[in-house]
């Protein structure tokens, strides 16, 4: 699997990003596909919307080369998120991001996202900046106890799913988007939950692990919103919900990431006692504008 960049020499040659349209879908996931690991969420707002979407939260641009091919494709809107591996390509979509008001974060490889950066603000530095570490997994640990009962969330679930998102998010970033946005942010969870990418063990009312598929493609399953109960955790639940759900999303997708905040060198253990193995090194950059 390709990790690293080769960007080409070619950024004396200026690239025009413009708006993606529905008829390209297919040549756009083909691009997408080179490597799924890095373009998971882009792939699967286009395979469940679309590319043209008000559910996307962005636009979807591209570039194409001198030949007319794809050089780059690119999500600008509330999440800025590219796949280049062309400097001109990687320059356009910066400049174009600088047109575009509402964005809360841009997320890519710290190298890329370094490149991005110099041409998106010149000499201004980022608000703040999130490392974090991806991990991916192909094939699920062994594990010697019973393992849980998950099942996909219902609706049922909803309050409780959303007040666990909300704070995770709220110690993230420090945004509470029960407060900022709560019926867009119930309505995202909803149709999540609806679409089975929702999964929970409970012990009566209580729900003791929680994980969100936020983005799946047959190529791969990006996991976010991982969570165990605070009182339940340290005696092994954690993982065996983890081994379980490994089991049933490495039957719909080949492979499943994550990424982990580098500085939480416990949740990094765990994940790698889960069969995670480290992929790369990813920057969020925070922006401005906070919303969810």
């Amino acid at each position: 699997m390709q990790q690293t960049i080769s960007h080409q020499q070619n950024s004396a040659t200026p690239l025009c990003a413009k708006a993606l349209r529905n008829t390209e879908k297919d040549e756009v996931l083909n691009f997408l596909r080179r490597r799924p690991i890095h373009t998971v969420c882009m792939a699967s707002y286009i395979q469940d919307h679309g590319i043209v979407s008000p559910l996307n939260r962005g636009v979807f641009y591209g570039c194409r080369n001198a030949e007319g091919m794809l050089a780059g494709v690119a999500l600008i809107g509330h999440a800025t998120l590219f796949e280049t591996e062309n400097d001109a390509a990687l320059r356009a979509f910066a400049l174009l991001k600088r047109q575009c008001a509402g964005s809360h974060l841009i997320r890519g490889q710290r190298e890329m996202i370094a490149r991005f950066w110099q041409y998106f603000a010149e000499r201004h530095a980022p608000e703040r900046v999130s490392s974090e570490s991806l991990f991916e997994q192909t094939k699920a640990p062994e594990v010697n106890t019973p393992l849980p009962q998950l099942r996909p969330a219902s609706l049922r679930d909803l309050e409780a799913i959303a007040a666990v998102n909300a704070e995770m998010i709220r110690a993230e970033c420090g945004i509470d988007p029960l407060l900022k946005h709560p019926e867009g942010f119930r309505e995202r969870i909803t149709r999540r939950i609806e679409q089975r990418r929702v999964w929970v063990w409970a012990e009566g009312n209580q729900l003791v692990f929680k994980a969100d598929i936020f983005a799946e493609t047959p190529q791969m399953s990006y996991l976010e919103g991982v969570n165990v109960h605070p009182l339940k955790r340290g005696q092994g639940y954690g993982s065996r919900c983890m081994a379980q759900l490994g089991r049933i999303l490495l039957q719909r997708s080949k492979a499943i990431c994550l990424l982990v905040n580098e500085k939480k060198n416990e949740l990094t253990r765990f994940y790698q006692k889960a069969g995670y193995e480290f992929r790369g090194t990813y920057d969020t950059i925070y922006l401005d504008t906070y919303s969810y």
